[in-house]
């Protein structure tokens, strides 16, 4: 006796298929292998976490989005943890090295959870040929860095591999910090009115690593603005303390919102790959909400703007890597700026959008001209990499 379905059910080999449930395993794009904009931040890295890694490893964390998870301890309080692999060439560029970058993008991925990093792992695939000089440089810069962050490094490895790119390295930084009680950031605070602040002026980081590659001179030169943020999240949530806590547990929170409303800080994130445009998509798609932002706010050095137009890129895509964008509640983004503005590391900071009950999941920036265009996640990324 066969079995009776409705006349909508798809049917499989073993019986009535849900295509609520299905997953696909791949990236819906045409290919087959990976390619370089797989890495590169936009549309193609968020498929293959979505589509390949998420449904092969399990249960995905609350904000896949975000660099960094959030996990309870056994014993109580909650540690941050995050990890990540740079490969930049040149390994030594104006401000900075693949050393320190290692150092305080790990640390930054942490802070933006809320947390105070503690500790780093380092791991090293270093290729035959590369002068032990400049691997001692960069051991330096790692460790002054580290020490600058206020964190230790603690563990790691060391493999060496036939030369590649005659003498190349990758370094893996892994690190974790301690989530102050009633801390809770991200897009599931977002409210309508929020506003969007920016810690100062973007693109140093991406041009400074392509102007050396293409070997262009300006009238100063570009350096990175790579930098450890701790100082400055940690500022910022002390500005407004009292004025919400986030009921993840016992405790007032420092400037956190409720989830009920309250104010204080929302969300944060670095600006890293895919830059700051990719940061406000990330915001509006993880919180069903849309935002705006004024091109004319958002500050670009004229010597980015200008390599950036040499080279055809887009400023607000380019990477950072001393750069937060933060989402906070209307009645103390005031205050929250003054904190920002008085600390070293966003003296320039400046208001640059809000956060609105339209357009939901969609990014839409104000032109100059009184018009509007939607921002969107690249597909790849618009040049090599810089992290």
């Amino acid at each position: 006796m066969s079995d009776v379905h409705d006349a909508g059910d798809v049917v499989g080999p073993a019986g009535p298929v849900d295509p609520v449930a299905w997953t696909c395993p791949v990236p819906l794009r045409d290919h087959d292998r990976i390619v370089s904009g797989h890495g590169g931040g936009g549309r193609l890295s968020k498929e293959l976490v979505e589509h390949l890694f998420l449904p092969a490893f399990g249960a995905a964390p609350d904000d896949p989005s975000h660099d960094s998870v959030v996990l309870p301890m056994p014993t109580g309080g909650r540690l941050a943890f995050s990890t990540d692999s740079y490969v930049v060439t040149p390994v030594e560029f104006p401000g900075g090295s693949i050393g320190d970058l290692a150092v305080n993008g790990t640390v930054n991925d942490v802070a933006m959870s809320g947390a105070v990093p503690i500790a780093l792992s380092a791991a090293f695939v270093l290729e035959e040929g590369l002068e032990l000089a400049v691997l001692g440089r960069i051991a330096t810069d790692m460790g002054r860095a580290a020490r600058e962050a206020g964190v230790r490094l603690v563990t790691g490895d060391t493999k060496v591999v036939e030369a590649r790119e005659r003498g190349g390295l990758t370094i893996t930084t892994a690190g974790f910090g301690v989530v102050p009680d009633g801390v809770d950031l991200g897009p599931h605070r977002l409210r309508a009115g929020d506003q969007v602040l920016l810690s100062g002026p973007i693109g140093q980081h991406g041009m400074a690593i392509m102007s050396r590659r293409e070997g262009l001179e300006f009238a100063s030169e570009l350096a990175t603005d790579s930098a450890a943020l701790t100082g400055l999240v940690q500022t910022m949530l002390a500005a407004v303390p009292g004025a919400g806590t986030s009921g993840v547990s016992s405790g007032v929170s420092s400037g956190v919102s409720s989830g009920s409303g309250g104010g204080g800080v929302r969300a944060l994130r670095d600006a890293t790959r895919g830059g700051f445009a990719a940061v406000l998509c990330e915001l509006a798609e993880g919180a069903g909400l849309g935002i705006e932002y004024d091109e004319r706010a958002v500050p670009v050095p004229p010597d980015v703007a200008a390599a950036c137009a040499f080279l055809g890129l887009d400023p607000t895509h380019v990477a950072n890597e001393g750069k937060l964008v933060a989402v906070v509640a209307a009645v103390d983004a005031e205050v929250v700026l003054a904190a920002m503005r008085a600390h070293p590391h966003g003296r320039e900071a400046v208001r640059v959008g809000e956060v609105v009950d339209d357009h939901h999941g969609i990014v839409v920036a104000r032109t100059g001209l009184g018009a509007k265009r939607v921002v969107d996640l690249p597909l790849g990324e618009q040049l090599p990499r810089i992290c």
